[in-house]
């Protein structure tokens, strides 16, 4: 009857239809992100003897170190022969971290791949990540009471984790960005705002009547302008005087080895070094100061950055002091980026990977061989008539059919054996 749905119509509305070249694809795109993630790290040897590793993935165990205990972070082999059954946290990758695994915080649990760890790991850098929160709203991902949909993206600098929503200044739609710097450090780095205004995706800038930047509201922006041509009266505005050289001597007399914490003394320890620059005379050596000649803003938001930004960055000796008294230097190494960890696990897997197909072929005697790939095209040509059938009723192929198939396949096969006669010259 014209118009009339049939019930093969009804089941194809209920069961969406998927090809095997769909499962194919999605089951490589699954590989290729596993093997970007842990490709990096190894899966069998605790990283531990490798003292604090550039970059690698990271886990939390939740059940040895729950809410309330010390943070600790275990590395691939050990989340897998340590902690198999327990509830973990996965970091993604964090850098310069030593694993935890068996050391004085797992108060019960000793480590199985390499027990002769110290207590603690003195060097590395613990957040919420460690207890399963994230963003600056403490919450887990993925969020049971959170309905609104939102990517999580990592800060290059403190590696949190946080919602779009929360950042700021919306990333910018296309996703064309590798890297982001959340608000907190920014403010923290604001160094940075400098060249944001020229190598972010999201350009910062004051030109051209207005800004560029995506950002709810005005009111909190700062517009940096030089005055008479003069580098030094185009710093930053901030809440502490501008000191001069007695002022630099002060500061750094102040300065210890632990990284500022306070975003004033951040501000006065970087309005130093550029004080510094101008009376040593070295500002025509230094990006930086090139780029704080000009027009630029500052404001209480992310920013994102392109691919390969952090080769702009100046490498000059003051900035170089700079990034280490922030404790940023990482900024300036091109093997620190999450990129170039996973890269290199795409590297190693695909070199590791072999085809378990070519290699049953190549330990095979050419009379075995023959026999393989025939077998082979009866399998495909029997399986293809045999999915012809469906698709010519417009009905779904079910777990049930194939394994129906190859029962009947399997039986022909022992049939055709069984039949076979044996000549002896």
């Amino acid at each position: 009857m014209a118009g009339a749905e049939g019930p093969a119509g009804r089941q194809s509305e209920l069961e969406p239809v998927v090809s095997l070249v769909d499962v194919l694809e999605e089951d490589e795109e699954l590989e290729n992100e596993a093997c970007a993630v842990l490709g990096g790290s190894d899966s069998e040897k605790c990283s531990y003897s490798q003292g604090s590793v550039k970059r690698q993935a990271l886990y939390a165990c939740s059940t040895c170190t729950p809410e309330g205990e010390e943070p600790a972070g275990i590395c691939l082999a050990c989340s897998y022969e340590c902690h198999g059954s327990h509830k973990l946290f996965e970091l993604y990758t964090k850098r310069n971290f030593r694993c935890d695994c068996g050391n004085s915080k797992f108060k019960n649990l000793e480590c199985k791949l390499f027990p002769d760890k110290a207590k603690i790991n003195s060097g590395n850098k613990y957040n919420d990540n460690f207890f399963g929160l994230y963003c600056i709203c403490k919450r887990p991902y993925p969020d049971p009471e959170d309905e609104i949909p939102d990517e999580m993206i990592q800060c290059v600098v403190c590696e949190d984790w946080f919602h779009g929503r929360h950042l700021g200044a919306v990333p910018p739609e296309s996703g064309d960005f590798q890297e982001m710097v959340c608000q907190a450090c920014m403010k923290r780095c604001s160094f940075l705002w400098a060249y944001a205004a020229q190598l972010a995706v999201t350009k910062v800038s004051a030109e051209d009547d207005g800004l560029v930047l995506n950002v709810d509201g005005v009111g909190d922006q700062e517009v940096i302008k030089p005055e008479n041509g003069d580098h030094q009266d185009s710093t930053l505005k901030e809440d502490v005087p501008e000191p001069g050289k007695d002022a630099v001597k002060e500061v750094k007399a102040e300065q210890t080895n632990e990284p500022c914490t306070s975003s004033s003394s951040e501000s006065a320890l970087q309005t130093a070094f550029k004080n510094q620059r101008l009376n040593t005379g070295s500002q025509s050596d230094c990006k930086l100061q090139e780029l704080q000649a000009k027009h630029f803003i500052k404001k209480d938001a992310a920013t994102y950055w392109p691919l390969n930004w952090r080769s702009k960055l100046c490498t000059c000796k003051d900035c170089m002091k700079m990034y280490g008294d922030l404790d940023v230097l990482f900024l300036t190494d091109e093997y620190d980026t999450v990129l170039a960890y996973e890269n290199k696990g795409k590297v190693d897997q695909a070199a590791d990977r072999t085809d378990p197909l070519m290699d049953t072929l190549n330990s095979m005697s050419r009379v075995q061989q023959v026999e393989l790939i025939c077998e082979y095209n009866d399998l495909k040509t029997e399986l293809k008539d045999y999915l012809k059938r469906f698709a010519d009723e417009g009905t779904v192929v079910k777990r049930e059919d194939i394994q129906q198939f190859f029962e009947e396949f399997q039986s022909k096969k022992r049939r055709r054996v069984d039949g076979m006669q044996y000549y002896c010259s």
